[in-house]
């Protein structure tokens, strides 16, 4: 019976280079989303507050489906609804990236960059370990 080892991606080998790249991907990623600040602004429509318009749609799909838990009109107002209202907290989001220096950014990009190398190569099958003979 032929039991061989499987690595990563059922490729012979690589799973330590698997975890490896997978840790520098979450320490890049983690020192890079802290140097992140996101803030939100009001919406304004033609210089009015246009949020509490954004939740018509919703509040008149809710009382359809009240008054009859079948009605497509009433899902379907629900369903933009909602989107309206996730589209538009995503539409009013500023992200800045907080100053940082060039090393701090080069590490913070350099360990995803060199995580993603890892992955990727311990996904691809590796050659097995020649034996030398003397």
């Amino acid at each position: 019976m032929d039991q061989t080892q499987n690595g990563a991606g059922g490729t012979p080998g690589g799973v330590g280079a698997f975890f490896g790249g997978t840790a520098m991907i979450i320490a890049g990623a983690y020192l890079l989303l802290t140097r992140v600040t996101v803030i939100s602004n009001p919406w304004h429509l033609y210089g009015y507050n246009a949020f509490g318009l954004s939740l018509l749609p919703l509040l008149v799909g809710i009382g359809m489906l009240f008054v009859n838990g079948r009605s497509m009109p009433g899902w379907f107002l629900t369903a933009a609804g909602a989107l309206i209202i996730i589209v538009g907290i995503i539409a009013n989001l500023n992200i800045y990236f907080q100053p940082s220096s060039l090393f701090d950014t080069i590490v913070m990009l350099g360990l995803m960059a060199g995580g993603l190398g890892l992955v990727v190569r311990s996904l691809r099958p590796s050659p097995p370990p020649s034996s030398s003979s003397s």
